[in-house]
C-alpha cells in the first residue's frame, strides 16, 4: 500500500466526494475548502510535483479536467483559478502533483 494520500485516493482505499474523472485523472472537492468551489484534480498516476510532471499528455490531460470540472460546477463564465503548489515554500501540502481549481466568489491577488 502506499504512503501517499492521493495515491490512496486513486485506489479507492480512501474515500473521497468525486466529481469527475477520466483514464487519467480524477477530481474530488478538497476537505477544507478555501472557497465556494474547491476542487482537486489530480493524474491517477503518482507525480511528486509539477516540477517532476514529464508526460506532456498526462498533464494536459489533467489541466483539461481541471478546465471541464469548472464548467461542470457552474465557475467557467464568472471566472475562476487553477494553482498548483510546489515545494514546501510553495505551500504543498501534499506530494502528488494536484491542481486546485477555486471559485464561486471574486477571489483577491496576490494569494499569498
Amino acid at each position: 500500500m502506499s504512503a501517499c494520500l492521493f495515491c490512496r485516493i486513486v485506489a479507492g482505499e480512501i474515500p473521497a466526494q468525486l466529481v469527475a474523472e477520466t483514464p487519467e485523472a480524477i477530481a474530488f472537492r478538497d476537505i477544507a475548502p478555501k472557497a465556494p468551489v474547491h476542487i482537486l484534480v489530480i493524474p491517477r498516476r503518482h507525480v511528486d510535483s509539477l516540477t517532476d510532471a514529464a508526460d506532456a499528455a498526462e498533464l494536459g490531460a489533467v489541466a483539461q479536467l481541471a478546465a471541464r470540472v469548472a464548467v461542470q460546477e457552474g465557475i467557467a463564465a464568472s471566472g475562476y483559478r487553477v494553482v498548483t503548489n510546489v515545494g514546501e515554500d510553495g505551500g504543498q501540502s501534499v506530494g502528488h502533483l494536484h491542481f486546485h481549481v477555486l471559485g464561486g466568489r471574486a477571489l483577491g491577488w496576490p494569494p499569498g
